[in-house]
């Protein structure tokens, strides 16, 4: 199960931490549509989501200090989830369907990120300060 625990989070955090790659290499553009969906100062909050994306992703990847990497996802969902798909104000039908689609997988990758905190830590085969664990996991 640690095995596959641990494919698990790597599939994860790459997930993350390549979104997080995206609000890098394409910030212009993504800070129009943040713009256009009246974002204050859209550029620098691609920014911050970018880095909320990163420290996430790189956390659930290494298994340091998961409980901030859930903090920063849950940082990055809330606002992004109920602000850029916010489908019921799309007044056309298939921009609808599509923001509602990314609007529930945001959901679900936010309440799979707050499940990783029902796993006690430190996670098995998890980077600690200095080493790599591979031994079992213990309580928090």
């Amino acid at each position: 199960m640690q095995t596959l625990f641990l494919v698990g989070r790597i599939i994860v955090g790459v997930y993350y931490l390549f979104n997080a790659l995206n609000h890098f290499t394409q910030l212009s553009m993504m800070g129009q549509y943040a713009a256009s969906k009246g974002v204050p100062l859209p550029e620098v909050a691609v920014v911050v989501t970018g880095l909320l994306l990163l420290v996430g992703g790189l956390s659930i990847l290494t298994g340091y200090k998961p409980t901030i990497g859930v903090v920063a996802l849950v940082a990055f969902f809330l606002p992004v989830t109920f602000i850029m798909h916010n489908f019921w104000a799309e007044p056309e039908q298939m921009m609808q369907i599509m923001q509602m689609v990314n609007f529930l997988k945001n959901l679900a990758l936010l309440g799979s990120a707050l499940m990783f905190l029902a796993i006690p830590q430190p996670w098995p085969k998890s980077v600690r300060i200095g080493k790599m664990s591979t031994e079992g996991s213990s309580t928090r």
